[in-house]
């Protein structure tokens, strides 16, 4: 009878052992699904952050781009002497370039943050508004018609403005 009881405690104990082994694993499997799970929930986090950024700044410089067209067409309404109106062109255009630069840096940022259709309406953007500057330009030239194609382009920029705004909310809506 002494033998049974040490074959059936051996057996007992390598049962305990056994199931304890595997008990351990199962945690260990499942603080690691639980972590990764958390490392991706934490990384889709992050790029969120990072696109909406980069959208916001996208839109701020292309409304800084907007109000300087908007002074533009003021400018044909108020100021009625042509050389005033050409030198007020030309102050205009300065700003646009200046306030070019950071649309373009924007476009970029976006282009790297993704995803395709938001990154190409924000490159619909910066394509509309280099039109518009080129049509300011031929306006200081002296191009009779540039005056009606300016009017025309800048709405077209106006819409891809709106067309990049709601690529950026499919962007922002999607999981």
């Amino acid at each position: 009878m002494g033998d049974i009881a040490v074959w059936v405690a051996a057996f007992t104990g390598g049962t305990a052992v056994l199931a304890s082994w595997v008990t351990n694993l199962g945690n260990v499997r499942a603080a690691q699904v639980q972590a990764e799970a958390s490392a991706q929930a934490e990384h889709r986090g992050r790029v969120r952050e990072l696109r909406r950024a980069a959208y916001l700044e996208l839109m701020e410089h292309a409304h800084v781009i907007g109000e300087l067209y908007r002074r533009v067409m003021d400018a044909f309404i108020q100021v009625a002497d042509p050389d005033q109106q050409l030198t007020r062109f030309e102050e205009l255009r300065s700003e646009l370039r200046e306030a070019y630069d950071p649309l373009m840096h924007s476009v970029r940022v976006v282009t790297l943050e993704g995803p395709p259709p938001t990154a190409e309406a924000a490159q619909g953007v910066l394509d509309a508004a280099q039109q518009v500057n080129r049509c300011l330009w031929r306006i200081t030239c002296g191009d009779a018609d540039a005056r009606a194609r300016f009017d025309e382009i800048q709405r077209a920029y106006l819409r891809c403005l709106g067309r990049f705004v709601e690529a950026a909310r499919a962007a922002m809506e999607a999981p």
